[in-house]
């Protein structure tokens, strides 16, 4: 697999779009996502306060607590 961006061009040679693998594409989405998340003061604060919390259960505690 390639990481190689594929630049694609008009008949007049300006690029108007751009091919990009996707694991790269996913990424930048992640990223635009935190950086949204992060903008606002009271999710950046719910964020930063989830991150620190130690009392979590596992994810397979969770499900045999749900029930699937």
């Amino acid at each position: 697999m390639t990481n190689a961006l594929q630049y694609i061009c008009d008949s007049e040679g300006q690029t108007v779009s751009v091919v990009v693998p996707i694991d790269f594409w996913r990424e930048l989405m992640a990223e635009r996502e935190t950086a949204y998340l992060l903008s606002s003061p009271i999710m950046r604060e719910r964020l930063l306060a989830a991150r620190k919390r130690q009392d979590g259960i596992s994810l397979e505690a969770a499900c045999e607590k749900l029930g699937i």
